[in-house]
């Protein structure tokens, strides 16, 4: 059976405006999640994220709500127009725990994707097995960034 959903959490050692600008800002998404990132922060606006060895796909945001939602729908193939049957929607949640950050992220929508069972079983386990991945290069990357207070 396909899963509908993928739900994954972490804790990041950064405070949530770090991790907001980590999350959303082109320059921060192109260094941990894809190799290149264009994003139009705002509900309707056009994104288009780029890995060199797969390709560019693009994505709508679907809802920005700083700092602690944001949510997009991406498309496949690589390429596609996002829309009804050919994309997912991907949701990152941000809350202040302590002086860090919980992320939750949960991508939904593999059910009704216009392909097969076994296209849509194989996508959402690579989705699952990527979100581990980049996740934890979130996370690394988060560390290396400096506290908003620090900046000068």
């Amino acid at each position: 059976m396909v899963p509908d959903r993928i739900e994954r959490e972490i804790f990041i050692d950064a405070p949530l405006e770090t991790v907001w600008a980590i999350v959303t800002e082109p320059e921060h998404v192109g260094a941990w999640f894809s190799d290149s990132a264009e994003i139009e922060l705002r509900p309707g606006g056009d994104t288009t994220l780029t890995w060199e060895e797969y390709g560019s796909v693009r994505a709508r945001v679907e809802k920005v709500e700083p700092p602690t939602s944001f949510s997009f729908r991406w498309a496949r193939p690589v390429g596609a127009e996002p829309r009804a049957g050919n994309s997912t929607l991907v949701e990152l949640s941000l809350s202040a725990e302590g002086e860090g950050t919980r992320l939750r992220v949960v991508e939904s929508g593999f059910r009704e994707l216009e392909r097969s069972e076994e296209e849509k079983a194989k996508y959402a386990g690579e989705n699952e097995r990527g979100w581990e991945h980049e996740l934890g290069e979130l996370r690394e990357y988060a560390s290396t960034q400096m506290r908003p207070s620090a900046r000068q």
